[in-house]
């Protein structure tokens, strides 16, 4: 049997290997190792410090929280300090927006309102946050007896409109009207639309591959709950939640506006200028446009953050971009 001819002795066998600078397709082939772990949260964050939207909605929520924190760093005008010496004049040096019926200063008044509209929202999406969570995880993940008897329980109480149901609450409490109780009387009612929410999508994981897992390797229910089911769930009612703190600033205002929110004599609220700004409408419309104004900001920053919120934890938007 005839040995085989090595490369020498066949010239056409030899392997022809081209130099490293002679292979550009070298450089596109690399692969770039980063340290970091993607999850869901760095690529949305990353999405979303990529749009404009993003950043406006940051720089105006963030002006908002300075201004709600210290007001006194934008004015040192004390907003109960009225007199009727001055009322419904035009804006004069350190008034830059004059003053209202009462004589009070109107750009004072705003400034101070902020805080109670931010204390107001914070409080209610917090409780929101917290109830819905509880009752949406217990009834979702559980099932059974559990899920029929708090869903119904949402049910009833989601029947009812929360601005309805807060101004029957308000005007009961109408000798312990505070923050702390608007709060709760706008909450109470508003935790459904969260509960529903984390309670369809821990539907939707509870079946997952990492989910059963867990519970093979012996670890217990609520503890899969907490560590596996409920962390991969709760990106939905993160954008609820920024977006219902809009909604519940708008609430307090309107229950203000209604005369059922804070007393006027107590707290500072747009609500209340705006409401006592609407008799003057005809003649004296900047009164009721500045608190307006004020309150519109505020809501469309969260809103705006809301809806970036959301596109960014949605891969599928992110893909249809």
């Amino acid at each position: 049997m005839p040995e085989p001819k090595n490369n020498a002795q066949n010239p056409r066998l030899e392997h022809f290997v081209a130099p490293v600078e002679e292979t550009p397709v070298a450089a596109v082939d690399a692969v770039r190792v980063e340290g970091k772990k993607a999850t869901l949260w760095s690529d949305a964050w990353r999405d979303m410090r990529k749009r404009p939207m993003f950043w406006i909605s940051a720089v105006i929520i963030l002006l908002v929280l300075v201004v709600s924190a210290f007001p006194t760093l934008f004015t040192q005008i004390d907003p109960r300090s009225c007199s009727l010496a001055f009322s419904n004049q035009d804006p004069a040096a350190g008034h830059p927006l004059g003053f209202d019926k009462q004589g009070c200063d109107i750009y004072s008044r705003v400034i101070h309102g902020t805080s109670t509209s931010v204390s107001v929202g914070l409080s209610v999406i917090v409780l929101t946050f917290v109830v819905g969570t509880i009752m949406g995880a217990l009834a979702g993940y559980f099932g059974g007896w559990v899920d029929t008897v708090l869903s119904r329980l949402g049910d009833v109480f989601f029947s009812i409109p929360y601005i309805l149901a807060a101004v029957v609450v308000m005007s009961v409490l109408s000798a312990h009207r505070n923050i702390f109780v608007i709060a709760l009387a706008i909450g109470a009612f508003s935790w459904p639309v969260t509960a529903r929410i984390l309670r369809a999508e821990i539907l939707r994981v509870k079946n997952s591959d990492y989910v059963m897992a867990s519970e093979a390797l012996g670890l217990s229910r609520f503890k899969t709950l907490v560590k596996h089911v409920l962390p991969n769930s709760i990106a939905p009612v993160i954008v609820v939640t920024t977006l219902s703190l809009s909604a519940a600033i708008v609430a307090e205002a309107t229950l203000s506006f209604l005369g059922v929110g804070l007393p006027p004599g107590q707290f500072l609220s747009w609500g209340n200028d705006i409401s006592a700004a609407q008799t003057q409408l005809r003649t004296r419309p900047q009164n009721l446009i500045y608190p307006s104004i004020a309150l519109t900001i505020t809501v469309l920053g969260f809103i705006m953050l809301g809806e970036v919120v959301r596109d960014a934890l949605d891969p599928k938007a992110r893909a249809r971009r």
